[in-house]
């Protein structure tokens, strides 16, 4: 891909997987109801993340916070890559960005001015939250602690998405958005470090995007899935925030009829996005869109490498329109429509299936702050708005529940995968989670993201039991997860798995319990 100025119909010219995807944030602590305490109590358990590693891909960290130091005022955090500081002394293996060693953070926290000499911050907060959920150090005085106060830290600060990957993607120019390629590279700087110093690591992925078939079958997807086969290494991943957001549409196509309508309302907010459509072989789907106004761009057959302008008489609105027979990491049809200066109104899609047989399709709107609330589905399905990488089938995918009461947050995504694969696995706490925040204080935070960082402790517990203390030396993700799901609570008349709730709700003590038994 070219790196000046993009224009839309590079994807075509190039196949659609060559450009990373857009990802967003997943969060916009309560020990007691995931058996944490209980477990902690005991003597002979007492996990609390001695030697074992904790990362975390993110906006960074607060590395100042008292949450991430010692009693002695020393940091827990081993090292931080900041991808967004071009002008420091890079990683060997990672030629961009900065690395601060704990050596020059504990100097920097000795000295008057530390951002003078480590100059890396959260801007944001979401890193600093979730890891501070996950691990951050126990604070009586504002009744605070981490899952694992006593884990150390691995931490990579993301740079946001490139101007030329934000103009290929339709994405609003003032979003906070971060690119698939540099998420990867941020989880292989942990394992690099986990490597060298041969400790057990857990890796929290509070990120996720729209876009994709959400089928697992995705560069990222496929890559964690392999991660999590590994000794000594665990994911858990958030389920995103889209479950009541109305941006998931499935439609069914019947034999005869071979078409099927949906609807979408459009508001002026939303100047450039994207929509994407996914079928399922041996589908041939065709596409007609019809604006507010009436205009039509007619029928748009599925093709090998083309891309396709539409503009309209009576109104500004411009259309792009990709319709790949075949995208290369799935082999499936794909359907991408992206918008620009799109009218204000109700716009029409007619999908047609060339084949005359029973089918179906899927189609998303992108997730989070990339797309207003008032832009939608006018009758949207909640399943399947589980973003990636949660898709991916090894990992552990984690959706958020209300710790108070018991209920599921109703925003967070749900299940199963496009290809029917079982996710979420387990809920986890979500709700008003208290968490370090980049003023030096503490505050609340809720949604998935929060739910998979507080998951990512447990898995730090686990992590201890089997490495540490040589219970199970060769233990992996998928191993952990298998464990995490046989331990869950469950409600009684309630049939497991399902879309919204996985296996049930994260229990360690439960994990115990049956090993025990």
């Amino acid at each position: 891909m070219s790196s000046e100025k993009a224009t839309p119909c590079e994807i075509g010219v190039y196949p659609y997987h060559v450009f990373p995807s857009i990802l967003t944030l997943a969060s916009n602590i309560d020990l007691e109801k995931t058996g944490v305490s209980k477990v902690q109590k005991n003597p002979n358990l007492a996990f609390f993340g001695r030697d074992v590693l904790l990362g975390f891909v993110d906006t960074g960290i607060d590395y100042r916070h008292k949450a991430f130091q010692y009693n002695d005022g020393s940091s827990r955090i081993v090292s931080i890559w900041d991808q967004t500081i071009q002008n420091g002394i890079s990683s060997e293996k990672f030629p961009y960005g900065t690395e601060y060693t704990r050596e020059q953070i504990n100097q920097a926290l000795k000295s008057d001015d530390p951002l003078a000499r480590v100059p890396t911050n959260d801007e944001n907060g979401h890193g600093t939250a979730v890891a501070s959920i996950a691990a951050g150090s126990e604070d009586l005085e504002h009744s605070f602690r981490g899952v694992v106060p006593e884990a150390e830290l691995i931490v990579v600060k993301l740079k946001q998405a490139k101007q030329n990957l934000r103009e290929i993607a339709f994405v609003p120019e003032d979003a906070i958005c971060y690119q698939e390629s540099d998420l990867i590279f941020g989880i292989e700087y942990i394992l690099s470090v986990a490597q060298m110093l041969k400790r057990p690591v857990a890796i929290c992925i509070a990120l996720g995007t729209s876009q994709g078939g959400h089928d697992g079958r995705g560069a990222t997807s496929s890559y964690l899935s392999f991660l999590s086969q590994r000794p000594k290494t665990g994911i858990t991943i958030a389920v995103g925030n889209e479950g009541n957001a109305q941006r998931h549409y499935y439609g069914r196509i019947d034999a005869g009829t071979n078409t099927s309508d949906f609807e979408m309302i459009v508001n002026s907010k939303d100047k450039k996005f994207a929509l994407e459509i996914w079928a399922y072989a041996p589908s041939r789907l065709t596409l007609d869109i019809i604006t507010p106004t009436g205009e039509s761009t007619r029928e748009i057959f599925a093709q090998f490498n083309a891309c396709r302008k539409f503009s309209f008489i009576y109104q500004s609105s411009v259309v792009f329109v990709n319709n790949f027979i075949i995208e290369e990491e799935t082999g499936d049809q794909m359907i991408l429509v992206r918008f620009e200066n799109p009218l204000e109104g109700i716009w029409h899609f007619r999908v047609r299936n060339v084949e005359n047989m029973v089918s179906s399709f899927h189609a998303w709107l992108p997730a989070d702050n990339l797309i207003s609330n008032e832009t939608f589905f006018l009758k949207s399905n909640p399943d399947t708005t589980l973003t990636s990488p949660g898709t991916a089938v090894n990992p552990m995918t984690v959706t958020a529940y209300n710790q108070l009461d018991d209920s599921i947050l109703i925003k967070s995504g749900r299940g199963y995968t496009r290809s029917n694969t079982i996710k979420p696995d387990f809920a986890a706490p979500g709700f008003r989670l208290t968490c370090a925040t980049i003023n030096g204080g503490y505050g609340e935070v809720t949604g998935s993201g929060s739910a998979a960082a507080y998951a990512a402790g447990i898995v730090a517990m686990l992590l201890e039991w089997g490495v540490v203390r040589g219970n199970y030396p060769a233990i992996t993700g998928m191993d952990i997860s298998r464990l995490l799901i046989r331990g869950a609570d469950r409600e009684e008349g309630m049939m497991y798995p399902n879309t919204i709730w996985g296996y049930g709700k994260i229990n360690i003590d439960g994990v115990f319990m049956k090993l025990r038994i």
